[in-house]
């Protein structure tokens, strides 16, 4: 009698930051790659290649990702601040605080492709749960 090998799901997070589907966790939600290729950053497909899963659940479903990218613009900020404070310093008698507001504005517009995909992906990630049944076997 032979052993069975149980593979291990992947992580959420893991997939979430991925872009993959949710179901599987082994699809990919977005036909491009590359988040920079700005006419293709959120292009999804109808449904999953591996599992089926469709990405549009109902019409208007990903207007809630606004909040997650919120979220997500929120804690880089946030995270940007203390790090220049730890490393430059915060003063408004020299007037970082205005070039950190800069820098950051940069910051945020650069990784604005990529928070969009995370949040698409966490939005989906948030209502439709892993499946392992629906993987088909290798």
């Amino acid at each position: 009698m032979c052993a069975q090998i149980k593979k291990e799901a992947p992580g959420l997070l893991w997939s979430v930051f991925r872009g993959r589907c949710p179901r599987c966790r082994r699809g990919h939600l977005f036909t491009d790659p590359n988040p920079y290729h700005l006419k293709n950053t959120v292009t999804m497909p109808h449904e999953c290649a591996v599992c089926g899963q469709k990405f549009e659940l109902e019409t208007g479903f990903y207007f809630g990702t606004g909040y997650v990218s919120y979220a997500f613009t929120v804690l880089i900020t946030g995270l940007s601040f203390v790090l220049w404070k730890l490393t430059l310093g915060i003063s408004l008698d020299d007037n970082s605080i205005f070039w950190w507001l800069g820098a950051n504005a940069v910051l945020l517009v650069l990784l604005q492709p990529v928070l969009q995909r995370l949040s698409r992906s966490a939005w989906i990630a948030f209502f439709v749960g892993y499946n392992p049944d629906t993987i088909q076997q290798e």
